[in-house]
């Protein structure tokens, strides 16, 4: 069981749909791609460990694990990626540009229900990121 994340590259941003056992679960936005650069771009495509994590800022979250020559890649809400992604994953419920959506704390709120008691249970969950 894994989720799956299938995006579609643009300049302004990165869309994508995120899957979870082969169903849709909800949207996503990205910065666009820009060789992996911190703090600019999106992640490469892959296959990541994901972990439950808390911080003052955002709460509880989801964090990306061993991303190379990046670290603190998190999933969390926010509904503009170039205004406020730093090369994390928000989830969205509707797409409206390129890095842009509407209503991220409603579908972080479905991701959070699907996933985190899996994760507290123990469960090893992998994000895998692939092109559309």
């Amino acid at each position: 069981m894994n989720l799956v994340l299938r995006r579609i590259y643009f300049t302004e941003g990165t869309n994508g749909i995120l899957f979870f056992n082969g169903q849709e679960l909800c949207k996503t936005i990205e910065l666009p791609w820009k060789e992996n650069q911190r703090r600019v771009s999106c992640v490469p495509e892959g296959k990541y460990k994901i972990r439950k994590r808390f911080s003052k800022k955002f709460g509880w979250h989801l964090e990306l694990m061993n991303v190379k020559n990046r670290d603190l890649i998190l999933i969390h809400p926010t509904n503009d990626a170039l205004k406020e992604l730093n090369g994390c994953i928000a989830p969205v419920s509707e797409i409206t540009g390129e890095g842009k959506g509407k209503n991220s704390r409603i579908a972080f709120e479905k991701l959070k229900k699907e996933v985190f008691p899996l994760l507290e249970s123990g469960f090893v969950l992998y994000l895998i990121i692939k092109k559309a």
